[in-house]
């Protein structure tokens, strides 16, 4: 390879370093305002309307950026404030009102409010009184954060300011330190497994792409994303998409590619965009394009759109929608690395994956390794290296998106991050990645799993999309499981005939139970239905769509019979009889 990268690297980071420099330590105050999903559902971009009103009207000089979330959804709209040489203050549930007050007292006038404060960041002499630190909030305190490094820290659409805080040194490593085959190598050791839901391994998969001979190959991005309860595909594309760029990139380099998809779901306006800048002004930088850096390594990407279909997350489906067709799983063999989007060869990873790739190249693969969990070939786990991000919703404390170690437990997450139940509630239910995943009850057994692909998927459930909706002592767990069963009915394509009678089938029988009118024979049928679903659908939807069913019946078996042989709703079960609404794609 022709390596020409150095200088023009350095001189793109050393501009970079200066803007960088301009806002964090120059003579105005920068003002950063949350306005991910949570922040634009809380009211983020009022709040940016006012600051910028207020800062006008108090003839106030100072930067504005608007960044992705923090993390901390619960708080949302989250705005800190950075005077030259002070730390970083951060108030929660800010409103238009308090933005102006913020601006008069804080901003104009030195004085940071402590009262609606939720911390700091900075140094200890830094400190504010009567401000805690924000690294010791119990959401915040046990994190590690790879993927989410610069989440709620940087521009989203500004590619400088990824460059200035270690962006696209690894690919600069890549091109100037080592061959694809070692890049390659770097993602082996690293163990890191796709974190879309199935938790192959990536290295392994790409060396299924590079070994193609195939002059034209493709890598895809997958961010669907359509599982509820699961935000952090969004939240890493909102954030810092240029990660999940430069990500694409080396993945690109490694298995001798040419072009790149980003896949995101039509409507999540904030990801399209912003990705969309960053690969505008990656072109503009030589970071994409021809000759990279002046290299013989050549690579485009691009933005591609579905509409709303759960389905077309399946790499296949995927596919279909990026030719302009409807989103249907394809039949396999051939697999993608033989012949993929527009019958070339093709790799598709989760946005997440891919979000790792930066840091496992800059740093090696064998640090990436020493985080998480090592294999135990006695009890059938394979290990699972590096971070899992985690989206915490429904009756929980503290709500929001968090990265944390592999092989911490579930009760280390959802009781010292997450605060447990609140109102002094029992926490009952936990629904883990996705609908297509596992009911799980509370139990201190099911508590304290530890973080791992195979320990969840031996627990009956998925760490799968990262997902975990937590559901306290009044939820009827049937009615929950029909919900979810309703959910993958209505989303089913309808291409194969197990998935698409099974769904619909299986939901009749909840109903049926659902309005105590279920008999005990309508369990053995719903096994029954499962098993045939799971041997004969064509995806994982109708391949993993008993799961649900299965995973409440060994957790709350009890629910479904007091349902059926006791004729009574358990939990806070609506009285109203359920409809099926057997809608069909």
């Amino acid at each position: 390879m022709t390596v020409q990268t150095e200088s023009s690297f350095n001189a793109i980071l050393e501009e970079a370093r200066r803007r960088w420099d301009n806002l964090t330590a120059g003579d105005r105050p920068w003002i950063r305002v949350g306005t991910g999903l949570a922040g634009e559902a809380a009211g983020g971009f009022e709040v940016v309307a006012a600051v910028k009103a207020a800062l006008e009207q108090h003839q106030v000089a100072a930067n504005v950026s608007e960044v992705g979330t923090l993390g901390l959804c619960f708080a949302e709209p989250l705005l800190d404030v950075q005077t030259p040489g002070g730390p970083r203050v951060f108030y929660s549930q800010v409103t238009p009102e308090l933005a102006e007050r913020i601006v008069r007292e804080h901003v104009a006038g030195g004085d940071p409010l402590a009262e609606h404060a939720i911390g700091y960041l900075g140094t200890q002499a830094q400190a504010p009184p009567g401000i805690p630190n924000l690294a010791d909030h119990p959401m915040m305190a046990l994190q590690q954060r790879i993927a989410l490094r610069n989440a709620g820290n940087i521009d989203p659409s500004d590619l400088h300011q990824y460059i200035a805080n270690g962006g696209y040194a690894a690919l600069n490593k890549a091109l100037t330190e080592i061959t694809p085959e070692a890049t390659l190598g770097e993602v082996r050791t690293s163990g890191l497994r796709g974190r879309g839901g199935a938790a192959f391994p990536a290295g392994i998969k790409w060396g299924f792409l590079a070994g193609n001979p195939d002059p034209n190959k493709y890598i895809l991005c997958n961010c669907e994303e359509g599982d509820p309860g699961a935000f952090n595909d969004r939240g890493i594309l909102e954030s810092d998409p240029a990660t999940v760029v430069e990500g694409i990139t080396i993945a690109g380099y490694a298995c001798n590619a040419n072009r790149g998809y980003i896949f995101i779901r039509h409507g999540h306006n904030q990801p399209i965009d912003r990705t969309r800048a960053v690969i505008q002004q990656a072109y503009d930088l030589g970071l994409l394009g021809q000759n990279i850096l002046g290299t013989d390594f050549s690579f485009d990407v691009e933005v591609a759109l579905t509409g709303d279909s759960y389905v077309s997350g399946e790499e296949t489906a995927l596919m279909e929608a990026i030719e302009g067709k409807r989103s249907m799983p394809r039949y396999r063999p051939p697999f993608p690395a033989q012949v993929g989007v527009f019958g070339k060869p093709s790799n598709i990873n989760n946005v997440k994956t891919l979000a790792y790739v930066p840091e496992i190249v800059a740093r090696g693969g064998e640090w990436f390794a020493g985080i998480g969990t090592q294999p135990d070939p006695d009890n059938r786990i394979n290990g699972s290296s590096g971070t899992a991000i985690l989206c915490l919703s429904g009756d929980i404390t503290y709500t929001g998106l968090i990265e944390v170690p592999l092989g911490m437990t579930l009760r280390q997450v959802l009781f010292d991050m997450a605060g447990g139940v609140p109102n002094g509630k029992t926490m009952k239910v936990l629904q883990t990645g996705g609908p297509l995943g596992g009911v799980l009850s509370a139990s201190d057994a099911n508590l304290d799993l530890v973080l791992d692909f195979d320990v969840f998927r031996a627990a009956g459930a998925i760490l799968g999309s990262g997902g975990i909706i937590v559901a306290d002592e009044d939820t009827c767990v049937v009615d929950l499981t029909r919900n979810l069963i309703a959910f993958c009915q209505y989303e089913s394509c309808g291409k194969c005939f197990p998935c698409r009678m099974g769904m619909s089938h299986l939901l009749e029988v909840l109903e049926r139970i659902s309005n105590l009118e279920g008999t005990e024979e309508d369990l053995a049928l719903m096994r029954n239905i499962g098993e045939n679903m799971q041997a004969g659908s064509l995806c994982g939807h109708g391949q993993l769509g008993f799961n649900p069913v299965s995973s409440a019946l060994r957790y709350f078996g009890h629910e479904f019979d007091a349902h059926i042989r006791e004729k009574r709703h358990t939990g806070d079960c609506p009285d109203q009889v359920f409809s099926p609404r057997l809608t069909r794609r």
